[in-house]
């Protein structure tokens, strides 16, 4: 079980994420509580994933963690395995 949380709030945990370049993807049905994350205007490019979005992380206690994640809504084919997985910045959660 891979689990992801940010100062005792779990984020994510799942028996089945999917590893590219040492980042685990979760399906999106793995976060716990989805109406902790909020659409960010960031935006990246990979040159064989595609284009990533990102999520800002808003903790109950009020805290905002800006880009605490990323997925591809359409990546190209390359990627196609992870089409809407979420990664997280290993540097802004803890994962176990």
């Amino acid at each position: 079980m891979v689990k992801v949380s940010v100062d005792g709030v779990t984020l994510a945990e799942s028996n089945d994420t999917v590893v590219v370049e040492g980042n685990h993807y979760f399906n999106p049905d793995s976060l716990a509580d989805r109406s902790l994350f909020t659409a960010s205007d960031t935006s990246t490019v990979c040159p064989w994933k595609g284009t990533a979005s990102y999520y800002n992380l808003q903790l109950p206690d009020g805290r905002v963690v800006p880009d605490v994640a990323w997925y591809y809504p359409n990546p190209k084919d390359a990627a196609k395995n992870i089409t809407g997985y979420v990664a997280f910045y290993k540097n802004k959660v803890t994962i176990q």
